[in-house]
Protein backbone atom coordinates (compact mmCIF):
# COMPACT_ATOMS: atom_id res chain seq x y z
CA UNK A 1 0.00 0.00 0.00
CA UNK A 2 2.78 2.40 0.93
CA UNK A 3 4.58 1.64 -2.34
CA UNK A 4 1.42 2.39 -4.36
CA UNK A 5 0.91 5.65 -2.48
CA UNK A 6 4.51 6.68 -3.14
CA UNK A 7 4.13 5.79 -6.82
CA UNK A 8 0.91 7.81 -7.04
CA UNK A 9 2.59 10.75 -5.34
CA UNK A 10 5.45 10.71 -7.84
CA UNK A 11 2.97 10.34 -10.70
CA UNK A 12 1.10 13.45 -9.56
CA UNK A 13 4.35 15.40 -9.75
CA UNK A 14 5.37 15.23 -6.09
CA UNK A 15 9.06 15.26 -5.37
CA UNK A 16 10.85 13.40 -2.61
CA UNK A 17 14.19 15.03 -3.35
CA UNK A 18 15.53 17.77 -1.07
CA UNK A 19 17.74 19.14 -3.86
CA UNK A 20 16.72 22.58 -5.17
CA UNK A 21 15.79 23.00 -8.80
CA UNK A 22 18.55 24.47 -10.97
CA UNK A 23 18.80 25.90 -14.49
CA UNK A 24 16.46 24.15 -16.97
CA UNK A 25 14.64 22.30 -14.17
CA UNK A 26 13.04 25.57 -13.06
CA UNK A 27 9.55 25.71 -14.61
CA UNK A 28 8.10 29.17 -13.88
CA UNK A 29 7.55 32.17 -16.18
CA UNK A 30 9.51 34.62 -14.02
CA UNK A 31 11.72 34.66 -10.93
CA UNK A 32 12.96 37.13 -8.35
CA UNK A 33 16.68 37.11 -9.13
CA UNK A 34 19.57 37.56 -6.69
CA UNK A 35 23.00 38.26 -8.13
CA UNK A 36 26.28 36.41 -7.38
CA UNK A 37 27.22 38.87 -4.62
CA UNK A 38 23.77 38.90 -3.03
CA UNK A 39 22.54 42.00 -4.82
CA UNK A 40 18.85 42.22 -5.68
CA UNK A 41 18.34 42.18 -9.46
CA UNK A 42 14.55 42.14 -9.26
CA UNK A 43 11.79 40.19 -10.98
CA UNK A 44 12.94 39.03 -14.42
CA UNK A 45 11.68 36.47 -16.96
CA UNK A 46 13.13 32.99 -16.56
CA UNK A 47 14.79 33.19 -19.97
CA UNK A 48 16.59 36.39 -18.95
CA UNK A 49 17.76 34.79 -15.66
CA UNK A 50 19.13 31.78 -17.54
CA UNK A 51 20.89 34.09 -20.00
CA UNK A 52 22.57 35.96 -17.12
CA UNK A 53 23.64 32.65 -15.59
CA UNK A 54 25.38 31.72 -18.85
CA UNK A 55 27.08 35.11 -19.04
CA UNK A 56 28.49 34.75 -15.50
CA UNK A 57 29.27 31.05 -16.09
CA UNK A 58 27.18 30.21 -13.04
CA UNK A 59 24.07 28.20 -12.20
CA UNK A 60 20.57 29.52 -11.63
CA UNK A 61 19.49 27.96 -8.32
CA UNK A 62 15.98 28.15 -6.86
CA UNK A 63 16.51 29.07 -3.19
CA UNK A 64 12.89 29.86 -2.21
CA UNK A 65 10.44 27.78 -4.19
CA UNK A 66 7.37 28.79 -2.15
CA UNK A 67 7.80 32.51 -2.77
CA UNK A 68 5.69 34.23 -5.41
CA UNK A 69 7.53 34.49 -7.73
CA UNK A 70 10.20 31.97 -6.64
CA UNK A 71 13.55 33.40 -5.57
CA UNK A 72 16.56 32.25 -7.58
CA UNK A 73 20.23 33.04 -7.12
CA UNK A 74 23.23 32.98 -9.43
CA UNK A 75 25.92 30.75 -7.89
CA UNK A 76 28.40 27.96 -8.51
CA UNK A 77 26.14 25.13 -7.39
CA UNK A 78 28.91 22.51 -7.28
CA UNK A 79 31.02 24.70 -5.00
CA UNK A 80 27.97 25.49 -2.89
CA UNK A 81 27.20 21.78 -2.37
CA UNK A 82 30.81 21.04 -1.46
CA UNK A 83 30.99 23.85 1.11
CA UNK A 84 27.63 22.81 2.59
CA UNK A 85 28.84 19.21 2.94
CA UNK A 86 32.04 20.35 4.67
CA UNK A 87 30.08 22.54 7.10
CA UNK A 88 27.74 19.66 7.92
CA UNK A 89 30.69 17.35 8.46
CA UNK A 90 32.36 19.84 10.80
CA UNK A 91 29.11 20.30 12.70
CA UNK A 92 28.79 16.54 13.18
CA UNK A 93 32.41 16.38 14.30
CA UNK A 94 31.85 19.01 16.99
CA UNK A 95 28.45 17.66 18.00
CA UNK A 96 28.39 16.51 21.62
CA UNK A 97 26.37 13.50 22.63
CA UNK A 98 25.56 13.15 26.31
CA UNK A 99 26.61 9.69 27.43
CA UNK A 100 25.85 8.09 30.79
CA UNK A 101 28.50 5.61 31.86
CA UNK A 102 27.82 3.11 34.63
CA UNK A 103 30.11 1.85 37.36
CA UNK A 104 29.11 -0.90 39.80
CA UNK A 105 30.61 -1.33 43.26
CA UNK A 106 30.11 -3.57 46.27
CA UNK A 107 29.64 -2.08 49.77
CA UNK A 108 32.75 -3.87 51.10
CA UNK A 109 34.94 -3.25 48.10
CA UNK A 110 38.67 -3.93 48.32
CA UNK A 111 40.85 -0.75 48.47
CA UNK A 112 42.71 -1.72 45.30
CA UNK A 113 39.44 -2.35 43.43
CA UNK A 114 38.09 0.95 44.72
CA UNK A 115 41.09 2.83 43.30
CA UNK A 116 40.61 1.08 39.96
CA UNK A 117 36.90 1.93 39.82
CA UNK A 118 37.59 5.50 40.87
CA UNK A 119 40.13 5.81 38.05
CA UNK A 120 37.44 4.85 35.55
CA UNK A 121 35.05 7.41 37.03
CA UNK A 122 37.75 10.10 36.79
CA UNK A 123 38.34 9.22 33.13
CA UNK A 124 34.63 9.37 32.32
CA UNK A 125 34.18 12.75 34.00
CA UNK A 126 37.23 14.16 32.20
CA UNK A 127 35.61 13.12 28.92
CA UNK A 128 32.52 15.14 29.87
CA UNK A 129 30.30 12.11 30.46
CA UNK A 130 27.89 11.49 33.30
CA UNK A 131 28.51 8.49 35.54
CA UNK A 132 25.86 6.34 37.18
CA UNK A 133 27.28 4.72 40.32
CA UNK A 134 25.48 1.58 41.48
CA UNK A 135 26.12 -0.06 44.84
CA UNK A 136 25.01 -3.71 44.75
CA UNK A 137 23.85 -5.25 48.05
CA UNK A 138 23.74 -8.99 48.59
CA UNK A 139 22.36 -11.07 51.42
CA UNK A 140 22.75 -9.44 54.82
CA UNK A 141 24.32 -6.36 53.24
CA UNK A 142 20.80 -5.17 52.45
CA UNK A 143 20.30 -4.45 56.15
CA UNK A 144 23.29 -2.03 56.09
CA UNK A 145 22.39 0.63 53.49
CA UNK A 146 24.57 3.13 55.35
CA UNK A 147 27.63 1.27 54.02
CA UNK A 148 26.65 2.03 50.46
CA UNK A 149 25.71 5.61 51.29
CA UNK A 150 29.11 6.28 52.90
CA UNK A 151 30.89 4.70 49.95
CA UNK A 152 29.03 6.91 47.49
CA UNK A 153 29.76 9.99 49.55
CA UNK A 154 33.45 9.04 49.67
CA UNK A 155 33.60 8.60 45.92
CA UNK A 156 31.83 11.90 45.28
CA UNK A 157 34.31 13.62 47.60
CA UNK A 158 37.30 12.03 45.86
CA UNK A 159 36.22 13.31 42.43
CA UNK A 160 34.64 16.63 43.45
CA UNK A 161 37.18 18.56 41.36
CA UNK A 162 35.87 16.88 38.22
CA UNK A 163 32.21 16.23 38.94
CA UNK A 164 29.26 16.93 41.21
CA UNK A 165 26.35 14.94 42.57
CA UNK A 166 23.61 15.37 39.99
CA UNK A 167 21.30 12.78 41.54
CA UNK A 168 21.62 12.02 45.25
CA UNK A 169 21.95 8.40 46.45
CA UNK A 170 18.65 6.55 46.26
CA UNK A 171 17.71 3.01 47.25
CA UNK A 172 16.38 0.96 44.33
CA UNK A 173 15.60 -2.55 45.49
CA UNK A 174 18.90 -4.30 46.20
CA UNK A 175 20.87 -1.42 44.70
CA UNK A 176 21.71 2.14 45.68
CA UNK A 177 22.20 4.57 42.80
CA UNK A 178 23.88 7.96 42.48
CA UNK A 179 24.59 10.00 39.35
CA UNK A 180 27.66 12.22 38.98
CA UNK A 181 27.72 15.02 36.44
CA UNK A 182 30.92 16.55 34.99
CA UNK A 183 31.86 20.15 35.67
CA UNK A 184 33.04 20.53 32.07
CA UNK A 185 30.68 20.30 29.15
CA UNK A 186 31.17 17.58 26.58
CA UNK A 187 32.22 20.11 23.93
CA UNK A 188 34.87 21.60 26.22
CA UNK A 189 36.25 18.16 27.07
CA UNK A 190 36.37 17.26 23.37
CA UNK A 191 38.17 20.51 22.54
CA UNK A 192 40.76 19.95 25.27
CA UNK A 193 41.30 16.37 24.11
CA UNK A 194 41.90 17.57 20.54
CA UNK A 195 44.35 20.23 21.75
CA UNK A 196 46.25 17.68 23.83
CA UNK A 197 46.37 15.28 20.88
CA UNK A 198 47.66 18.04 18.60
CA UNK A 199 50.32 18.99 21.16
CA UNK A 200 51.49 15.37 21.43
CA UNK A 201 51.58 15.08 17.64
CA UNK A 202 53.61 18.30 17.33
CA UNK A 203 56.01 17.07 20.01
CA UNK A 204 56.51 13.79 18.15
CA UNK A 205 57.07 15.58 14.87
CA UNK A 206 59.58 17.95 16.46
CA UNK A 207 61.77 15.03 17.51
CA UNK A 208 63.87 13.38 14.80
CA UNK A 209 66.49 10.60 14.91
CA UNK A 210 69.02 13.16 13.61
CA UNK A 211 69.00 14.69 17.06
CA UNK A 212 70.58 11.55 18.48
CA UNK A 213 73.07 11.46 15.60
CA UNK A 214 74.14 15.05 16.25
CA UNK A 215 74.58 14.27 19.92
CA UNK A 216 76.72 11.25 19.09
CA UNK A 217 78.90 13.35 16.76
CA UNK A 218 79.42 15.94 19.48
CA UNK A 219 80.52 13.28 21.90
CA UNK A 220 82.92 11.79 19.34
CA UNK A 221 84.48 15.19 18.55
CA UNK A 222 84.94 16.14 22.19
CA UNK A 223 88.65 15.92 23.20
CA UNK A 224 89.43 13.05 25.48
CA UNK A 225 90.64 13.94 28.95
CA UNK A 226 94.38 13.58 29.44
CA UNK A 227 95.31 10.73 31.68
CA UNK A 228 98.64 10.46 33.41
CA UNK A 229 100.14 7.12 34.13
CA UNK A 230 103.08 6.57 36.49
CA UNK A 231 106.17 5.34 34.62
CA UNK A 232 106.96 1.72 35.17
CA UNK A 233 109.80 1.19 37.63
CA UNK A 234 112.95 -0.22 36.11
CA UNK A 235 114.73 -2.88 38.08
CA UNK A 236 117.85 -1.54 39.81
CA UNK A 237 121.13 -3.03 38.83
CA UNK A 238 122.67 -5.16 41.36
Amino acid sequence: MAVRQAAAWCYRGGSISAEPRINDRIRVPEVRLVGPSGEQVGIVPLAKALELAQEYDLDLVEVAATARPPVCKLMDYGKFKYESAMKAREARKNQAHTVIKEMKLRPKIDPHDYDTKKGHVVRFLKQGDKVKITIMFRGREQSRPELGFRLLQRLASDVEELGFIESSPKQDGRNMIMVLGPHKKKTEAMAEAREAQAARKAERQGYTPDDDADTADEVAEAPAEATSEAPAETPSEA
